[in-house]
């Protein structure tokens, strides 16, 4: 048996691995996981804040879904859903379209990713509408296909050397401090009179929620006022809930927290339950115009995913974890507002359930402060927690949200004694040459 440790794998890692393919945080290599826990390579010990990218919505080891696959791999691994049916593709879109926003009769169509799915987002909404247009907003990231990619604005990183993207994307800012939410519905209404023909629009896409620009909440105006210029000019709504369906924010979709309906709705991370998934939901005559094979893989609808899938979901349903969300969400923010009284460099707290965004910013200036956040971030994983940033000075909030009170105590813990050293000046900055982050 091999001998495996955090710094071996991490060496061959560096070796054999296309450097593209992560972002530099820390060494850290996990072997196991329960729940909220992982244990590393070298048996040391962390309480998860990330939950895999928000892909671990149950936390990790869970034996309910590993069995549920077992089964279903023993008899049968997949069948290609290209050509044949299985019945778990069938009872996951059924109950994937019981759970979507409103009432209209509605359908799935299944990728192996999120980034695939708001591929098919995109060939749905040029297909139906007959438009070749799409707005998306700066600051979005929506995925790595060239879709996705070309509708996203995150990274130049994301785009260099690679193009050219898909053409006729245009991209118009988020709300925040610097642009309001009216300024932002003016910049689009501008395009729409002189440069823009809204007529020729097949999609406006948004995150309900920036999650990589900072995890930003919009104000409700602005999502409303996009859904009354997408009925007023016959555009779709795509929804992009890749990152925070599925009870992240106390709402089986992000989007219900703004009380409107998007047209389409994008998923992926947590829906397979720990297994690459992405789904397309809307209504039955936006999933049936294109015709096969438009959007068909060898393994999308792969029959052991869906099963675990549907077991993720039906979790979900039982443990109540919308309630859940909500609950440890506040008691968590609670703690992170305490500390914000200790601390001058604690900037906004802002989030809905158990998805927080916590700014790290200069007290002088009230700006952004990427080496203190940095600084906090690698103490933190030498220590035993595991968080990153976004968008340079946010701390990604979103641990698993069957975590216990106990184990976010001991978390939140553990992360003001790191914010004491750093407020007493006792991280080094030689820290900074080991984690960049985005």
């Amino acid at each position: 048996m091999e001998n495996l440790n955090n710094y071996n794998i991490q060496k061959r890692a560096v070796d054999s691995i296309a450097k593209t393919q992560q972002i530099p945080y820390s060494p850290v290599a996990f072997e196991k996981g329960e729940g909220a826990i992982l244990f590393d390579f070298d048996g040391k010990r962390y309480i998860d804040f990330l939950s895999s990218a928000c892909s671990a919505n149950l936390g990790h080891g869970n034996k309910e879904i590993a069995q549920a696959v077992k089964a279903q791999m023993d008899k049968l691994t997949q069948y290609t859903f290209a050509y044949f049916n299985t019945a778990p593709p069938m009872q996951l879109a059924e109950k994937l379209c019981s759970i979507a926003p409103g009432n209209s009769p509605k359908k799935a169509l299944f990728s192996c990713t999120g980034s695939a799915a708001m591929d098919s987002a995109i060939k749905v909404a040029r297909a139906y509408t007959g438009r070749n247009k799409l707005i998306s907003m700066e600051g979005a990231y929506h995925g790595s296909t060239y879709g996705a990619l070309s509708v996203s604005a995150l990274s130049l990183n994301m785009r260099r050397h690679i193009g050219p993207l898909i053409p006729e994307v245009y991209h118009f800012h988020y709300p925040t401090d610097e642009y309001n939410w009216e300024k932002c519905i003016e910049e689009i209404e501008h395009a729409f009179s002189y440069y823009l023909p809204p007529d020729e629009v097949a999609a406006i896409i948004i995150e309900p929620i920036a999650a990589d620009m900072g995890l930003i909440i919009p104000p409700e105006e602005w999502i409303q006022s996009l859904r009354k210029l997408c009925d007023k000019y016959k555009i779709l709504l795509i929804s992009d809930e890749i990152q925070l369906a599925l009870c992240r924010t106390g709402k089986w979709f992000a989007t219900e927290n703004f009380g409107i309906e998007a047209d389409l709705y994008v998923m992926g991370k947590a829906l397979g339950g720990g297994l690459p998934l992405g789904a397309l939901i809307g209504k039955k005559e936006l999933l049936d115009c294109l015709e096969p094979p438009a959007h068909t893989f060898t393994l999308s609808g792969n029959t052991t995913v869906c099963v675990a899938a549907l077991k993720n979901i039906e979790i979900m349903e039982r443990i109540d974890a919308n309630k859940l969300s909500i609950e440890k969400g506040n008691y968590l923010k609670d703690k992170f507002l305490k500390l914000k009284k200790k601390y001058d460099f604690i900037g906004d707290i802002r989030g809905f359930g158990l998805s927080l965004g916590v700014d790290i910013i200069n007290p002088s200036t009230g700006k952004k402060d990427p080496k203190a956040t940095s600084k906090i971030c690698y103490e933190c994983f030498k220590r035993g927690l595991i968080l990153i940033f976004l968008n340079k000075s946010t701390l990604r909030i979103q641990p698993p949200l069957v975590i216990e009170y106990a184990e976010i105590d001991e978390a939140m813990d553990l992360l003001e004694n790191v914010m004491q050293d750093y407020s007493n000046g006792a991280i080094s900055d030689s820290v900074l040459n080991e984690i960049k982050g985005w």
